[in-house]
């Protein structure tokens, strides 16, 4: 392996080492952003969902004490609504807002490192591109130099190592636009559960029909 990357520098030049380096950047991005959601729990809704439920259950308590334990923007944000709603329950719309403002501030923390992964799969293939036109004139240069008497074989490997370096930045661009992709769809995820469960602590779920109000039963009745 370290032969192979040593031949890739020779051959490549200034453009492949710069490439390399950059998906040194992005893989070390990318272990960071995993290991980021794992420990914040990002994409595992299960104690939120649980605490959701003390909430419901009328067990305030419970719910803020368990919900308080995690981390992770679903967890801060399902914190401060709770602790708005039990302490403050005539301010909501106060609530609201300060929930968007936990929220907003979490989700930029857990979207960071993303932009770095999208903009090496941005470069890495126009790097490759301007190293392969770099190679191309080199060989043409050297096909000009050599007036009638072109040897075909050198003109040919002086085009596949230009087109190496195109080679080397889609092979890494690709993954890195893969994985700020699924990155980015897991935080989204994240905004769609809080913006799901805040608004569940905020309404009480009230338009769930599970109680009917009295004067639908009272009409109801009276139709009947």
């Amino acid at each position: 392996m370290f032969d192979q990357i040593l031949s890739l520098l020779e051959k490549g030049g200034p453009v492949v080492a710069i490439l390399l380096l950059l998906s040194v950047i992005s893989l070390a991005t990318a272990f960071f952003k995993g290991w980021s959601f794992l420990s914040l729990g990002i994409g595992r809704h299960d104690v939120a969902q649980q605490a959701l439920k003390l909430w419901q259950g009328k067990q305030e308590v419970e719910a803020i004490g368990l919900i308080s334990t995690q981390r992770g923007p679903l967890a801060r944000a399902l914190t401060h609504a709770m602790r708005g709603m039990l302490y403050h329950p005539d301010k909501d719309d106060l609530i609201r807002e300060d929930i968007d403002r936990v929220a907003s501030r979490e989700v930029a923390r857990a979207r960071f490192g993303i932009r770095i992964m999208e903009t090496v799969g941005q470069v890495a293939p126009l790097l490759g591109l301007f190293g392969t036109v770099l190679g191309m004139i080199d060989a043409f240069q050297a096909l000009q130099s050599a007036g009638a008497t072109v040897d075909p074989a050198i003109l040919a490997g002086g085009i596949w190592v230009a087109l190496l370096t195109t080679a080397v930045g889609l092979a890494i661009a690709i993954p890195s636009s893969l994985l700020a992709t699924w990155f980015d769809s897991i935080v989204d995820r994240e905004v769609l559960a809080i913006e799901d469960m805040a608004t569940s602590v905020l309404t009480g779920e009230i338009t769930s029909g599970a109680e009917k109000p009295a004067l639908w039963t009272a009409k109801a009745t009276t139709t009947g």
